[in-house]
């Protein structure tokens, strides 16, 4: 898992409400593996659905401490799921995060990905 470079900023500006930056609240599933990057601004492969996260704090070492994005995916089609992200808009926007499965997950129609998605603040 790593942060983007765009996201680093995106946060900064959230952080002391600087910038017209928007909240962090979709995620998105692709189908590749490529290793995580810094400068990436999108998914890797090709994005196969972006939905509304359920977000909430969670906690780790302290409360509330972690930023949880969770939502559960029905999925329309084959395809192998292989890196997820986080995003602050239904499409285009800026990727904040994003992380490569270990083992990439093959699914087919009608199956559920359910995607929990964790950053602690360190």
């Amino acid at each position: 898992m790593g942060t983007t470079n765009t996201g680093k900023a995106a946060v900064a500006g959230l952080i002391n409400n600087i910038g017209s930056i928007t909240a962090f609240t979709y995620l998105a599933y692709g189908d590749d593996t490529t290793a995580f990057g810094a400068t990436q601004t999108a998914l890797v492969g090709t994005e196969s659905q972006r939905a509304a996260a359920t977000c909430t704090r969670q906690t780790t070492t302290v409360t509330n401490d972690t930023t949880q994005w969770a939502k559960t995916f029905t999925i329309s089609a084959t395809e192998t799921i292989g890196e997820v992200g986080v995003f602050n808009a239904s499409s285009a926007g800026i990727m904040g995060w994003r992380s490569v499965l270990a083992t990439p997950r093959s699914v087919a129609s009608g199956d559920s990905y359910v995607c929990t998605y964790k950053v602690a603040i360190t």
